[in-house]
C-alpha cells in the first residue's frame, strides 16, 4: 500500500463543519484491497499486543473492544491505520478521536481521515500509522516509542505555549475567532478592524516602555524603592574587580543573577563565600554583561498574577527538588519523581520533567553530593536554584489567603512600571501578613509572565486567569467578528461577489472582497490571480482596516483545506451545474453539491443561507440547513417559491421586468431590470439571476431597497467593475464580447444573449480546459457550433496534463456533430488568433471570445482598440 496524498483541512470541510482540524489521506491499498485483517495470519494478536490501549476504541460496535472485534471479523486496512492514526495520537499526550474511512470510487483507494490537534505531528502520525500497519502485516519489530517521542517533540516546537493557548482557548469558549500570524506565539483575536493582537502573554495593550523597564532589573528596582515599595538590597556590577567591594557591602548569604535574565537562568542562590561568589558571577556574565548581586532573603518564593491592574492569582513556588528516603539514589529519586504522570515532556503536562543540569550539578556539589549519593530519609534536596515550572518546579495555589495590603502593593506596582500583565516575584514567609510587617521583598517584576502555575498548580485550586486577559481585551459590548457573506456555485460567484461587495461599499462600509481574479480592499487589488481559497479569505480578514468581508468561495480550496472561516453570516450558493466532475473524487452533481453546501453548513444558526430555487441541487442543500433560508428565482410562479413565501419566507423574485423581494405576500419592488446595466438591458439572465441573488443577501443583511437600488444603477459591467463577465469592446466596425464561460451553463447563458443582438456575422475563439471531463468539452463546442458561423480553436494553455491535440480533437468533433459544415481555424497561438480574428472582422460583426483563451485576453483587446483609436 501506498500513500497518495495528505491535506491538512482547517477549516469546516466535506468531512465535518464543526470539526475543523482534520487530516484526509488518499491511500492505495493495492494488493491489500484482496485481503481485510481475518486474511492475515496473526494480525490480530500483534496489533492488540503492540497497542493494547486501542481496546478502548468502540468502533461500530458500541462497546470497548469494538474495534479488535472488527479486525477479528475482517475490516479494510484503511480503517486501521485511521484507528492507529488516532491511537498513537492520544499516546502522545494530543487525545483526539473523530476519525471517517470511505472508499472512493475507484477500487483499493481509500480517504482516511482523521483529527489532529496538532497539524504536523497529524501529518507525522498519518505516515506512521501506515508503517505501523506494514510493520504488523510482515510480522516485523517495531519502534513505537521513536515515533511516540517524536510527535511529542514537534508538538513541543509547533503547539502554542501552555499561557498562549489558555488565551486563545478562552477566547474559542466566547466565539471569538483567532489566528495564528507566525510559528511562535503571535495571535490574532477576531477578524478585521476588531482584531486585536497578543504574543504569549503580552497584548497590544502592552506599553513597549513599561516592557523595557521591567526588562532592566536595575531600573526596576529603583522605581520601585522611589515608590516605597520593599525591594532586596543589592547593586549591579560588570567588572569582576568591582565583585569583592561589592560582596562586602551588601554581606553574605548572597544572589547572583544577569541583569538582562529571564526564567532563572544564570541565577545562583543562597552564596555563602568569596569562592562561590565569583563562580555565580561569572555563572551570571555568561547571560548577562551586568550583573545583580542581592541580599538573599530567607522565606518562600512566591509570584502575584497581575492583569488590567488587578490581583486574579498568586502561587507559591517551589524549585525541583527529591526527598530522600535512605535507600535510592538521587538519580534515582529524580528518575522516580519524573514518572509521575503529571509531569511531562516539555509543557504536555502540569509539571515538567526534571532534567539534570550544570545548575543541578552545582546544588549537589555545593553540599558535597553526586548524584549517587543517597540522602537520609525525609532530607530535601533541591535540584534547581530558581523555582521556574519550567525546569521541574512546583506551585501551590495561594490567591485566597493573601493579605489586602499585599493585594494593594502588587496592583500599585503594576501601575508603577506600567504593564497590563505582570508577574511579581515576591520573597516572603506568606502572603498573610503584609510584606512590611513579615519583611518580604520583591525580588522581580515580569512582562510576560507563565500562567501555567495558576491554570494548573501541584495543589490548590486552578484560576482561569485566562478570562481575565480576554475580559481586558473585550470588555462587555465590543465586537471581536465583521460580518461575512460567503459566495460559491458553479456560475455567477465572482460577479455576485462584485455586486454585493458594492452594495456594501456604496452604504459605506470599507469592504474587503475574494474573487477569481483577485483579492481587493475598498475596490483596491491587493493581490492578482485566482484568490478564492482558504489563504485568501484569511488574508482580508487579517486586515485591520476591514469591516465588512465578501468572499467567493470556490470547490477547490474547500476541498483542498476546508473553509478560510469557521462561520459567516450569509451564505450565497449562486447555482450547481456540470463542471469540475471527475476531479478529486467529485464524479456527479450530487458529490458537488455535497461540496457547496459546506459554505451553508457554516452558516450562523441566526444567519440566512441565499438559495437558487430554479436549480433543484441548491433545494436539496435547504433540507440540511441549520439556519434561516430565503430563495432567488426567474420564476415567481416557482413551486419552491410559492410554498416557501406561503408560510411567510423570504426571497427574491424577477417578476414583471423587476428586481422583487417577497415576504409573504407581500412584494417589494427594488428596480426595473431595464434600469440595471448589469442585466444588459434585461437581456441577459443568468445576469439578472447574479442580480436577484445580490440583492438578496443585502436585503437580508438589513440594506433599504432604495439604498440597494441606487448600488445596482451604479455597478457597470466592464473590464474595471466585472474583468472578463459580459465584457463588451466597441470597435469601428465590430465589437468584442469578452466572457470566462468555461462550462456549459455558462456557454449556454452566452448564447442566450447572443440570440438578442443583431450582427452580419458572430465568430467566436474558444478552448478546452484539460482537467474537464471529455463529455463537457464536447458540449461545450457544441454549444459553440450553435452560436457561431465562424469558430476560431486556440488551445494555447489549461492542457492540465493533457496533450494539446487532444482538447482540439474533442472541441472539433463538439462542433462537427451539430455542423459538419462549419468553418473552423486552429490556431494555438494566442496573439496570432486573435490577431487574424480582427482583422477579419466583418463589418457590424460580433467576435465572442470565451474562456480564458488567450493569456490577459482583456488587455490584448483593449490594446487593439487602443491602435484603431489612435490611427
Amino acid at each position: 500500500m501506498k500513500i497518495s496524498n495528505i491535506q491538512v483541512l482547517r477549516g469546516p470541510n466535506i468531512w465535518s463543519i464543526s470539526r475543523k482540524k482534520l487530516i484526509q489521506m488518499r491511500l492505495d491499498l493495492e494488493e491489500l484491497e484482496q485481503r481485510p485483517t481475518n486474511t492475515i495470519e496473526g494480525f490480530s494478536e500483534r496489533i492488540e499486543k503492540l497497542l493494547p490501549s486501542m481496546f478502548t476504541h468502540r468502533c461500530s460496535k458500541g462497546v470497548e473492544g469494538g474495534f479488535f472485534t472488527r479486525v477479528k471479523e475482517g475490516t479494510w486496512m484503511g480503517h486501521v491505520i485511521e484507528h492507529i492514526a488516532l491511537e498513537i495520537q492520544t499516546i502522545a499526550g494530543m487525545e483526539t478521536g473523530f476519525g471517517r474511512t470511505r472508499q472512493t470510487k475507484t477500487e483499493g483507494i481509500y480517504n482516511v481521515v482523521f483529527s489532529y490537534l496538532e497539524e504536523k505531528v497529524g501529518v507525522y502520525a498519518a505516515e506512521a500509522a501506515v508503517r505501523i500497519a506494514q510493520a504488523l502485516i510482515d510480522n516485523e519489530e517495531y519502534d513505537l516509542e521513536h515515533d511516540i517521542r517524536r510527535m511529542k517533540e514537534i508538538r513541543e516546537l509547533e503547539a502554542l505555549g501552555p499561557s498562549t493557548g489558555s488565551i486563545v482557548q478562552e477566547a474559542v469558549s466566547r466565539n471569538i475567532p483567532w489566528i495564528r500570524l507566525n510559528k511562535s506565539s503571535l495571535v490574532q483575536l477576531g477578524y478585521g478592524k476588531n482584531q486585536v493582537r497578543f504574543r504569549a502573554t503580552m497584548t497590544e495593550k502592552t506599553s513597549s516602555i513599561a516592557v523595557d523597564i521591567a526588562s532592566n532589573k536595575e531600573e526596576t528596582k529603583r522605581l520601585l524603592t522611589e515608590a516605597a515599595i520593599p525591594v532586596a538590597s543589592g547593586v549591579t556590577i560588570s567588572n569582576p574587580d568591582d565583585l569583592e567591594a561589592s560582596v562586602k557591602k551588601v554581606g553574605f548569604p548572597l544572589v547572583f543573577k544577569p541583569l538582562d535574565g529571564n526564567h532563572g537562568k544564570g541565577a545562583t542562590i543562597n552564596v555563602k563565600t568569596m569562592e562561590a561568589a565569583k563562580a555565580a558571577f561569572e555563572y551570571a556574565k555568561t547571560y548577562s554583561r551586568r550583573v545583580i548581586i542581592e541580599k538573599f532573603i530567607t522565606g518562600y518564593d512566591f509570584r502575584v498574577l497581575v492583569i488590567d491592574h488587578k490581583v486574579v492569582a498568586a502561587a507559591q513556588r517551589d524549585p525541583a527538588h527529591v526527598k530522600g528516603n535512605g535507600i535510592h539514589t538521587i538519580q534515582e529519586l529524580i528518575d522516580k519523581e519524573n514518572e509521575d504522570p503529571r509531569r511531562g515532556y516539555g509543557h504536555e503536562n502540569v509539571l515538567t520533567e526534571i532534567a539534570v543540569d550544570r545548575d543541578t550539578l552545582d546544588l549537589l556539589a555545593k553540599k558535597e553530593y553526586t548524584l549517587d549519593t543517597v540522602p537520609e530519609k525525609g532530607e530535601i534536596i533541591y535540584l534547581k536554584s530558581t523555582a521556574n515550572l519550567s525546569t521541574g518546579g512546583t506551585s501551590i495555589d495561594v490567591t485566597d489567603i493573601v493579605h489586602p495590603q499585599n493585594i494593594f502593593i502588587c496592583e500599585r506596582i503594576s501601575r508603577v512600571i506600567g504593564l497590563d500583565i505582570c508577574g511579581i516575584d515576591i520573597m516572603a514567609q506568606n502572603l498573610t501578613q503584609p510584606l512590611t510587617e513579615n519583611g518580604g521583598v520583591v525580588l522581580e517584576v515580569n512582562a510576560a509572565p507563565g500562567f501555567r502555575m495558576h491554570l494548573a498548580p501541584s495543589e490548590g485550586l486552578p484560576r482561569n486567569v485566562a478570562a481575565s486577559v480576554i475580559d481586558m481585551l473585550y470588555p462587555q459590548g465590543k465586537l471581536s467578528q465583521i460580518p461575512i457573506i460567503a459566495v460559491t456555485g458553479t456560475n455567477g460567484k465572482t460577479t455576485t461577489t462584485r455586486l454585493i461587495a458594492h452594495i456594501i461599499r456604496s452604504n459605506g462600509k470599507r469592504v474587503g472582497y475574494t474573487t477569481s481574479d483577485g483579492v481587493y480592499v475598498h475596490n483596491t487589488m491587493l493581490m492578482k490571480g485566482d484568490t478564492t481559497g482558504p489563504v485568501s479569505a484569511e488574508f482580508i480578514l487579517k486586515d485591520p482596516t476591514v469591516e465588512f468581508a465578501v468572499l467567493e468561495t470556490a470547490r477547490g480550496g474547500i476541498l483542498r483545506a476546508g473553509l478560510g472561516f469557521g462561520a459567516c453570516d450569509i451564505g450565497v450558493v449562486t447555482n450547481i451545474q456540470e463542471d469540475h466532475l471527475g476531479i478529486s473524487d467529485i464524479h456527479n452533481l450530487d458529490d458537488l453539491t455535497r461540496v457547496k453546501a459546506v459554505v451553508i453548513g457554516a452558516v450562523r444558526r441566526k444567519g440566512w443561507a441565499v438559495l437558487n430555487a430554479d436549480n433543484g441541487y441548491c433545494v436539496k442543500i435547504a433540507r440540511d440547513a441549520r439556519c434561516n433560508v430565503a430563495y432567488f428565482s426567474m420564476d415567481e410562479n416557482n413551486p419552491v417559491i410559492k410554498e416557501h413565501c406561503r408560510k411567510g419566507g423570504i426571497a427574491a423574485i424577477y417578476e414583471n421586468g423587476f428586481i422583487t423581494i417577497k415576504t409573504g405576500d407581500w412584494k417589494l419592488r427594488v428596480d426595473k431590470a431595464t434600469h440595471i446595466p448589469l442585466t444588459f438591458g434585461g437581456a441577459v439572465n443568468f445576469m439578472i439571476q447574479n442580480v436577484l441573488a445580490a440583492t438578496l443577501a443585502a436585503y437580508l443583511w438589513g440594506y433599504k431597497p432604495e439604498d440597494i437600488r441606487l448600488s445596482l444603477e451604479t455597478f457597470i459591467p466592464s473590464a474595471a467593475h466585472t474583468p472578463g463577465r459580459m465584457n463588451v469592446f466597441r470597435f469601428k466596425d465590430f465589437k468584442v464580447l469578452v466572457d470566462f464561460a468555461h462550462n456549459p451553463d455558462g456557454f449556454n447563458g452566452v448564447k442566450a444573449y447572443l440570440q438578442s443582438v443583431e450582427s452580419t456575422e458572430h465568430v467566436g475563439i474558444i478552448s478546452g480546459t484539460g482537467d474537464r471531463r471529455d463529455e463537457d468539452i464536447i458540449e461545450t463546442a457544441r454549444i459553440a457550433a450553435q452560436m457561431f458561423n465562424k469558430i476560431y480553436i486556440c488551445q494555447e494553455k489549461y492542457l492540465r496534463g493533457r496533450e494539446q491535440q487532444e482538447l482540439v480533437d474533442l472541441l472539433v468533433k463538439g462542433i462537427k456533430e451539430i455542423d459538419p459544415d462549419k468553418e473552423i481555424i486552429i490556431n494555438n497561438n494566442s496573439s496570432e488568433c486573435l490577431q487574424d480574428a480582427i482583422n477579419h472582422a466583418k463589418k457590424g460583426s460580433y467576435l465572442t471570445i470565451l474562456s480564458n483563451t488567450i493569456d490577459n485576453t482583456i488587455q490584448r483587446v483593449t490594446e487593439h482598440l487602443d491602435k484603431e483609436l489612435e490611427s
